[in-house]
């Protein structure tokens, strides 16, 4: 089966956020994970949104793709 793409605008969609180019770059400029944080252990998120991410990664769902480009940025220095 093949899965749907999600670009990363509907990710912030999906979790609530500013998904402008504005949104996304300011989000990803104010907030970072250090190594041993887990993306959906992220202080900033709250209790749904963290819930979301957590899923997806474990269920390989369709955001699955999506999130882990938004753990990566989200690492960056």
């Amino acid at each position: 089966m093949e899965h749907p793409f999600h670009p990363f605008h509907e990710l912030f969609k999906q979790l609530g956020l500013d998904a402008s180019p504005e949104g996304i770059k300011t989000f990803l400029k104010e907030h970072t994970l250090s190594g041993d944080v887990a993306l959906c252990d992220a202080p900033f998120w709250s209790p749904a949104q963290a819930e979301f991410l957590r899923n997806a990664q474990e269920a390989d769902s369709d955001w699955s793709e999506v999130v882990d480009a938004l753990n990566a940025a989200l690492r960056r220095k």
